[in-house]
């Protein structure tokens, strides 16, 4: 059902990527508006506005008119957050994060796969966590950088959507304490960039649950773009995994980030459950 929907965004995402000419440091858009092409809930598309309008990173905002769609366009900086993100030896990946539209279809599609609970691993600014919030899941924030984490827990008390940002390393983080029932995991990090290793420690921290193992869902970030020893790029990079831990995979869909903005494919996320 969602199919639509990430056509839309996709190809509002392109045109307006081609036709952009300010110098931003980042960028991305949200529809202004509920209308055919993006036929969300009025008081969801309006807290996504209130994510963006309230979280520091983003300093100057307009609308524009993209291919008949109304757009805000949201304009920011996140080189500070990056930096700090960069600075701890177990980071997988300096914080580059997707965009807000991006995150809201990412979890609407795990709730409607029927997850109620979202884990979201290397959280950034909390994106992810703040849609499966506002779509009703019970949210878990996991990051490592405790700036990232201050500015998590700002946007919570400036949108009211508490998604209880938690400043812990997710490699040693116990999970048996969030008592989870039938959780989503989001994983941020690419497998060229060390987030193969953090998946295999969550993986086999569910593995050791037996009930939990049969009623978790993995849901991996991916690239489609060949780097330098970047290996095989079968399943968005995540093919070797994917078969070793004997994982299916239910659902693939490719998403506007941060880091595909210049790039004409965007950022597959892999969803897999245990065979």
């Amino acid at each position: 059902m969602f199919d639509e929907l990430v056509k839309n965004l996709v190809h509002v995402k392109q045109s307006f990527a081609k036709n952009y000419s300010r110098n931003a440091h980042i960028q991305e858009i949200i529809p202004s508006f509920v209308s055919e092409k993006f036929p969300l809930s009025p008081s969801h598309l309006q807290l996504l506005h209130d994510f963006a309008h309230k979280n520091p990173i983003y300093l100057n905002h307009y609308e524009e008119n993209i291919e008949g769609t109304l757009c805000t366009v949201y304009e920011g900086d996140i080189n500070e957050y990056w930096l700090n993100s960069i600075k701890h030896g177990s980071s997988c990946q300096p914080f580059y994060p997707t965009w807000i539209m991006s995150a809201f279809v990412m979890t609407s599609i795990a709730k409607e796969l029927g997850y109620t609970e979202l884990v979201d691993i290397g959280s950034g600014d909390g994106r992810i966590a703040f849609c499966g919030t506002i779509l009703g899941q019970t949210t878990h924030s996991i990051e490592i950088d405790d700036v990232l984490v201050g500015l998590q827990d700002i946007i919570c008390k400036s949108t009211n959507q508490n998604f209880y940002p938690k400043c812990a390393d997710a490699l040693e983080f116990d999970y048996s304490q969030l008592k989870l029932d039938k959780p989503v995991f989001f994983i941020g990090g690419l497998p060229q960039m060390g987030g193969d290793i953090l998946a295999t420690s969550i993986i086999e921290k569910i593995n050791s649950n037996s009930e939990l193992k049969n009623n978790t869902c993995i849901v991996f970030a991916g690239t489609h773009i060949k780097r330098q020893l970047s290996g095989n790029l079968e399943n968005g990079g995540w093919s070797s995994l994917i078969e070793k831990h004997n994982l299916k995979i239910i659902d693939t869909v490719s998403l506007p980030t941060i880091w595909t903005f210049d790039q004409t494919v965007e950022t597959p996320y892999i969803y897999t459950e245990f065979n």
